[in-house]
């Protein structure tokens, strides 16, 4: 039994790969594809940041369509210099205003530590240039993202920003008060 959220995962072949599989789908989904003649421009003009978690499926969550909004995904859904990078790229050159960060609960950056990078240092003899970027307090984590993007000299649109964290068990979204 599979557990996916569609059953062609049960019809693999036992030699495939999951990539092969993602390569089926893509396919059969070309197969079907019209070109929807969209700009790269989103028609909301709003970004989301969020987690990589594959329990999040933001369309979904957000009643959002294909073409609505740009979306930056990372570990924790924390505003890096890369989502920054992203967000400025955004706003300059495709024109979005809004910036929407989504954390969740039961994130996997709740347990984890600083200690990770020095691990992998261990491990692999170079020490990660990168943050872990691990939080205790998810709303807290929230606040410290809505301020790096209010903060940021890059970003031109800082005045609809604001920051929500999603319930892996309900679905629902709580907003974060900045302050």
């Amino acid at each position: 039994m599979s557990t996916s959220a569609h059953p062609s995962a049960d019809v693999i072949a036992a030699d495939s790969t999951v990539t092969d599989r993602l390569v089926q789908a893509n396919e059969q989904y070309a197969a079907a594809f019209t070109d929807p003649g969209m700009d790269a421009r989103p028609v909301l003009g709003v970004a989301v940041v969020a987690c990589m978690d594959a329990r999040l499926d933001l369309h979904a969550a957000l009643g959002l369509e294909l073409g609505d909004c740009h979306t930056i995904r990372n570990a924790g859904g924390v505003v890096t210099d890369d989502v920054i990078r992203s967000l400025t790229i955004s706003q300059r050159a495709l024109g979005t205003r809004s910036v929407v960060l989504i954390h969740h609960t039961g994130c996997g950056l709740e347990s984890l530590t600083e200690e990770f990078r020095h691990e992998l240092e261990m491990e692999v003899g170079q020490r990660p240039a990168w943050a872990v970027e691990a939080f205790r307090d998810v709303d807290q984590d929230v606040r410290q993202s809505m301020q790096r993007v209010r903060t940021s000299p890059f970003l031109l649109h800082k005045g609809d920003v604001r920051g929500f964290v999603f319930d892996v068990t309900t679905g629902l979204l709580r907003e974060i008060d900045p302050t």
